[in-house]
């Protein structure tokens, strides 16, 4: 049987008992219907994971009481940074969701021309905590160890501004399938890469100048018109397939750092 795995946001060490959050308890107790005596793993998102055991505290409180640390071993080799025109309600989930299982380093939600879904204020606020609840989820499932960072929503123009892309130590790439590249003939990648990709009705003509103009190189995936959600999750294949990482056994590519 799978052990479970929780994601708790302290310090982990072995030997030591660890108060699990009202998050983590909530999935243990509620989801999982775990009980005393029952193996866990724990991680808290820096690195690595620990074996566990779910005991009772003084006064009957639920613990974990930690054992042995097991470093990073499903971590991929490159950084990708996944730059999302935000989509509506469950194209998004299901983007985020993928976009961790494939090993997506950082994600960064954009406001574009063609993006139906507007936030702003408290509403902006909760959004945002959904995403990172469905990034924290993805995690604990797909045995990540280093937990992607959603930033916050921001205007496409803005993000370019303050993010052209250094071709001298990354790599850009605007999906696009007018391109005349293949992102299949680009080859492995050195240094970090940057995807940007549009929301439903992708990005408009300005937009793409605009990226390109910040280092973004157009690149296509096939002949036919991608969903958002469907490109992001075979843009970040391909780009791990080229990387070794789909290919690699586990404990041979994921890396301390």
């Amino acid at each position: 049987m799978r052990i479970p795995r929780l994601y708790v946001d302290q310090p982990l060490a072995s030997g030591a008992d660890c108060a699990l959050g009202q998050r983590a308890l909530d999935h243990a107790v509620k989801v999982l219907r775990l009980r005393a005596g029952d193996p866990l793993c724990l991680f808290n998102g820096q690195g690595g994971e620990f074996a566990a055991v779910l005991a009772r505290g003084a006064g009957g409180v639920l613990l974990a009481q930690v054992g042995e640390f097991t470093p990073d071993r499903r971590e991929s080799p490159l950084s990708v940074c996944l730059v999302q025109g935000i989509s509506r309600g469950e194209r998004m989930d299901y983007t985020l969701q993928k976009a961790v299982e494939l090993g997506v380093t950082d994600i960064v939600p954009v406001v574009t021309e063609r993006t139906v879904l507007r936030l702003a204020g408290e509403r902006a606020a909760r959004r945002l905590d959904h995403w990172r609840g469905v990034v924290l989820a993805a995690c604990e499932q797909s045995g990540r160890t280093r937990v992607p960072a959603v930033a916050e929503p921001c205007p496409l123009s803005d993000y370019l501004v303050n993010h052209s892309v250094d071709r001298g130590t990354g790599v850009g790439l605007l999906l696009d399938w007018t391109a005349s590249d293949a992102l299949t003939d680009l080859g492995a990648l050195a240094g970090p890469v940057s995807v940007l990709i549009g929301p439903e009705g992708g990005l408009a003509a300005a937009e793409r100048q605009a990226a390109q103009a910040a280092g973004y190189r157009p690149v296509r995936m096939g002949p036919r018109i991608l969903r958002t959600e469907t490109a992001a999750v075979v843009a970040l294949a391909v780009l791990q397939a080229l990387a070794g990482d789909l290919g690699a056994r586990q404990g041979k590519v994921g890396r301390d750092r």
